[in-house]
């Protein structure tokens, strides 16, 4: 796909002189909206609009590169607007954007506005050639310029020719965003074309979304004198052991070239050594999280990887239920009695069991690396079998991690001879030792006491503290749609769930399906609220509600937080009130409408979901305003 053939005479204005950031994203609109490329101009504003309000598309250096994928959008498309006197934008640099590419792309078309993206990045980053096109006198001028860079042509201007390359300084790089796409290669452009003005010899590895790119040789690295990290995710670093290493953020890398690179020939950059593990984070010490950041990011880490093991488990487990008889006179064999059955439970349960031991160990991973992999397991192992259930893996698992930070330190004064053994001897030896004890005396003894008291008081709950119960877990599930405080409920309920307490798992699914459920009920009973096009997706997201995925409701929303979150909160609080009330019961955490046959009172959990839609559905209908309007 070339960027050319993207743009038509009608989607480019040059020399405009916009007041404010919302004018020029609506003159990009009306552009884009004259080359024909967009079907419903007013749902595409919104879309462009509503991603804007998650990050400024202001990408530093004069340029700005607003886009969405869109369900007004027909085909893809680019329109493009010149300010020379500049505007402001919210620009990553705090400086005016000069230069602005507006992206459309259809809602099913497969990323093609991150494809874009990281073609525009590389090409824009080129200051000559951004500079030439906002100093462009014509339309076709401005289109010679794109032709003349995608073809690899060099761009005539009076800037100064690029001094000889000194090949006597090597400096390394690696590029990386968590997508993978624009800021990665934004970066890595970035980088170069600053080293290539000032005749430094520079190769950049891009870790994009297609994988590594330009992947740096061990020759390189041996014969390196630093190499830069502008990253935000991790990046493969044993290989650096040894070496200058300089790690930041990937905006440093677009906006902070020339320090970075003063830096790297300054020779003061502080040599990297390796603590085992083939990643480690690249946050700059002076751009360090909170520590409750940390704290959550640790977490979801763990249960990322816990979830497959839950769900696919607790699933075969739900169906062994489903495919047995009962047999009055051996009531605690139910789940196994007949082959089918048994053969479901059993797989079910080798699944289900290694829920604890990855949780902890994932996330004591996240926390120090390769090393606290085994004693996390270890200590969640010894939670699942010492009774102390979820949380007391949830404890150990950072207790694991922390336990090898402190090994470390204790060891670090150790010769550089015997550093080889610390991963496979030290700290696994002396991990898991000081694990097992931790576990065994201080963990395990006072958790599994807290765990066995949470268990039995939910069971032995009144119906109105139950209902209290579901009413929060329920009302959790919508604040957020996948976030911190809907992941905090879920992660609550599978947690209980592994101790036999099912009622608030029930409550918590119940909760999580009311959403994309209440909203496409309210764009057929209120469709005037509603645009065509959302009238339009009201199906897909009712589908996606029915298969327990909350998110399908994050686009309604995105665009109205203030009606629809209150409007979906009050729904499924409803939703697992009545759930518990039913006194409705989940052994499956995940499958929505699809494991129903498995739950404990069937019709009535259904009845549960339904009420509590159709709550959320008219409180959003009566908040919403006419569409027109």
């Amino acid at each position: 796909m070339r960027i050319r053939d993207l743009l038509s005479k009608e989607s480019i204005q040059l020399n405009a002189a916009p007041a404010s950031k919302n004018e020029i994203i609506s003159q990009l609109v009306d552009l884009m909206d004259k080359s024909g490329k967009i079907a419903h101009k007013e749902q595409y504003l919104k879309d462009v609009l509503a991603r804007e309000d998650s990050g400024t598309t202001g990408l530093g250096d004069g340029i700005a590169t607003p886009h969405a994928k869109s369900s007004g959008v027909k085909e893809a498309g680019l329109a493009a607007i010149t300010v020379p006197a500049g505007t402001d934008f919210d620009s990553m640099d705090g400086l005016p954007s000069r230069l602005f590419f507006l992206i459309a792309a259809p809602a099913n078309s497969n990323d093609t506005h991150l494809e874009l993206l990281s073609k525009l990045a590389a090409m824009l980053m080129d200051p000559d050639f951004a500079n030439a096109l906002v100093d462009a006198k014509t339309v076709d001028e401005f289109f010679a310029l794109i032709d003349a860079k995608e073809k690899g042509e060099t761009i005539n201007t009076t800037a100064p020719a690029a001094p000889k390359v000194d090949s006597t300084h090597k400096i390394l790089a690696v590029t990386a965003c968590p997508t993978g796409i624009a800021h990665t290669f934004m970066a890595a452009e970035s980088l170069e074309q600053h080293a290539k003005k000032r005749g430094i010899w520079i190769k950049v590895e891009t870790n994009g979304s297609g994988g590594a790119k330009n992947v740096l040789t061990q020759q390189e690295i041996k014969e390196a004198d630093c190499i830069i990290i502008a990253a935000d995710k991790n990046v493969e670093m044993a290989r650096f052991d040894g070496k200058p290493v300089i790690k930041t953020k990937v905006a440093n890398g677009i906006n902070k070239a020339d320090e970075l690179l003063d830096k790297a020939l300054s020779g003061q950059a502080p040599i990297y050594h390796h603590a085992g593990g083939a990643a480690a984070s690249t946050a700059d010490e002076g751009d360090n999280e909170s520590v409750g950041r940390q704290i959550y990011k640790h977490l979801m880490n763990g249960v990322s990887h816990m979830l497959p093991f839950v769900i696919g488990g607790g699933i075969l487990i739900a169906l062994a239920f489903l495919f047995d008889t009962f047999d009055p006179a051996n009531p605690g064999n139910f789940g196994s009695n007949t082959p089918l059955a048994k053969f479901f439970k059993d797989v079910g349960g080798a699944s289900f069991g290694f829920m604890l031991p990855i949780l902890s160990g994932f996330i004591s991973m996240s926390i120090a690396d390769r090393p606290g992999l085994a004693v996390g397991f270890v200590g969640g192992a010894m939670a699942a079998s010492g009774g102390s259930g979820f949380l007391g893996a949830l404890l150990a698992g950072f207790a694991g991690g922390y336990i090898i930070v402190l090994l470390r330190k204790v060891f670090s004064c150790l010769p550089a001879s015997l550093e080889g053994i610390k991963p496979v001897l030290i700290f696994p030896v002396l991990g898991i030792f000081l694990m097992g004890l931790l576990m065994q005396f201080i963990i395990t003894p006072p958790v599994a006491g807290i765990n066995e008291w949470l268990i039995d008081t939910l069971k032995g709950m009144d119906t109105s503290s139950r209902v209290m119960v579901g009413l929060i877990m329920g009302g959790m599930m919508s604040v957020d749609m996948g976030g911190p405080v809907n992941k905090a409920a879920y992660v609550t309920g599978t947690g209980l769930l592994a101790g036999g307490e099912f009622g608030v798992m029930a409550a918590v699914m119940a909760g999580g399906m009311v959403p994309p459920i209440a909203i496409a009920l309210c764009t057929m009973l209120f469709g005037n609220r509603f645009t065509e096009s959302e009238r339009k997706s009201g199906i897909t997201t009712f589908i996606m509600g029915l298969s327990f995925i909350s998110e399908g409701a994050i686009p309604f929303a995105a665009a109205d937080p203030i009606r629809v979150i209150p409007s979906m909160v009050a729904g499924s609080a409803v939703a697992g009130a009545l759930s518990m009330a039913f006194d409705c019961t989940l052994r499956a955490p995940h499958g929505g409408i699809f494991v129903v046959p498995t739950i404990g009172n069937p019709l009535m959990y259904l009845a549960a979901i339904a009420v509590g839609s159709l709550v959320g559905c008219f409180i959003l209908g009566m908040l919403k305003k006419p569409a027109n309007k």
